[in-house]
């Protein structure tokens, strides 16, 4: 008896060993027989029966398992760019004031966010075993953007990336320096000269940032890879409260202009992308509501929908009534 014989998988031939079931060539290709569907010779061989089904010369195999994916074809092509990073989803969510991550994790996938924000925070080292954020959203499938939430001088912020770097490798992150506790707003002069710094050593800082059309192109000097003027406070849901100077940063900007904080509901997340801006961000407005998957599902729907209007044009406004069906030729 040959000690080796040979089959096709996935359209390319293999060898492998006399004797070898099905599960065997799976686990010699490094997969796990578990997580896979194979058909053999155009019928699907049962998981239950991979490691009893014995393989044979000439053996024709597909191997399948579950990817994202799922792209519509029909839908135009309408994605945004960051630093050279290409993402379809221009909904951005926080991984803040959830449940539990499980619950976290539904919201990420209902909402189809490509990107979340993810603060650093010091391991539970008295239960080293405790579950963490990564156990439930995959960073090889998800972008993380580690954020310096909580930091209040330029220097604390700086620290606190270069330990995210240090932790995950990650160089595309959020900046946000915080000027005092009450209303949680920028203080622009921490956020500058930590946006200097941060990339200076090589960082992409996106940055959180006032409403101001000035100071947005001072960051975007000082090395922003995009701008996240707040829409209203943080964890406010107050909505989009100054549409006029957004839309100055986004006429004015060579950078991504994201809305960030002040989102409460799927009509706020749309005004924004009717503002012309690159994207949303939001944590509270998911986590916060009484049904977090819904809402996620709705803020998805909210952006697409902005987004679709503002590259549609809207009609011009006027101070009169113009009819819809012509007033000639009436009975």
């Amino acid at each position: 008896m040959s000690e080796a014989f040979s089959l096709t998988v996935n359209g390319e031939p293999r060898r492998v060993p006399a004797g070898s079931s099905i599960a065997d060539l799976v686990r010699l290709l490094a997969l796990n027989p578990h997580k896979v569907a194979v058909e053999r010779n155009g019928a699907i061989a049962p998981r239950s029966a991979l490691e009893t089904i014995a393989l044979g010369e000439g053996d024709v195999l597909e191997i399948v398992h579950f990817v994202g994916g799922g792209e519509d074809l029909a839908a135009p092509a309408d994605g945004w760019s960051v630093a050279g990073r290409h993402f379809r989803s221009r909904l951005i969510v926080g991984t803040g004031k959830y449940r539990d991550f499980a619950q976290n994790a539904a919201a990420l996938e209902a909402s189809g966010a490509e990107i979340v924000t993810v603060a650093v925070r010091r391991v539970n080292i008295s239960d080293p075993k405790a579950p963490m954020l990564t156990d439930f959203i995959d960073p090889a499938r998800f972008t993380y953007l580690p954020n310096t939430a909580g930091c209040f001088t330029a220097d604390e912020a700086i620290r606190t990336l270069r330990l995210a770097r240090e932790a995950g490798g990650w160089d595309l992150v959020k900046l946000e320096v915080l000027g005092e506790a009450r209303t949680l707003y920028p203080d622009m002069r921490e956020t500058l000269k930590a946006t200097e710094v941060l990339s200076r050593e090589g960082f992409l800082p996106m940055v959180y940032c006032t409403d101001d059309p000035i100071a947005a192109r001072q960051l975007e000097e000082a090395g922003a890879v995009a701008v996240m003027p707040l829409g209203a406070p943080i964890g406010s849901g107050l909505g989009i409260q100054n549409r006029v100077t957004i839309r100055l940063i986004v006429e004015g900007a060579r950078v991504p202009v994201l809305v960030d904080a002040g989102v409460g509901t799927a009509s706020d997340a749309s005004v924004a992308m009717e503002l012309g801006c690159d994207g949303v961000l939001m944590n509270t407005a998911i986590a916060e509501a009484k049904d977090p998957l819904r809402m996620a599902r709705a803020m998805r729907l909210g952006v697409e929908a902005g987004r679709e209007a503002y590259l549609a044009g809207r009609m011009a406004t006027r101070k009169y009534a113009d009819p819809s069906s012509p007033l000639a030729g009436l009975i």
